[in-house]
C-alpha cells in the first residue's frame, strides 16, 4: 500500500479513529516519536504542529500498531484498516 500525503487521505485516517473505539487527539507536546498512545485509555494524541505528512505517518504507525474492533468500522474503513494492517505483516 502507498502512502499518499494529502488531506483527503488524512481525513480517510482520522476516520477510522472516529468510527473505533479509540479517540484520536491533535495536541502539543515532547513526543520523541510525533505521537503517544494510551492503549488502556484508548487515546492516541498526535503532535499537532506535525506537517501533513507527519500526521499521515504517525496515523499509519498508529493504526498498524493498535487492534481496532472491525465490527465498528464501514465497509470503506474496514478495507483500509486492513490494508494498513496487512502491510504491517508483510515488513
Amino acid at each position: 500500500m502507498e502512502l499518499k500525503y494529502t488531506r483527503p487521505f488524512l481525513n480517510k485516517l482520522e476516520d477510522i479513529f472516529a468510527e473505533s473505539d479509540f479517540v484520536l487527539r491533535y495536541e502539543k507536546g515532547n513526543f520523541k516519536a510525533g505521537y503517544c498512545v494510551l492503549k488502556d485509555m484508548k487515546v492516541a494524541v498526535v503532535n499537532k504542529y506535525f506537517s501533513l505528512e507527519g500526521k499521515i505517518n504517525c496515523l499509519y504507525d498508529i493504526l498498524r500498531t493498535i487492534t481496532v474492533d472491525e465490527n465498528l468500522l464501514s465497509e470503506k474503513n474496514r478495507q483500509l484498516y486492513q490494508d494498513i494492517r496487512n502491510q504491517e505483516r508483510t515488513n
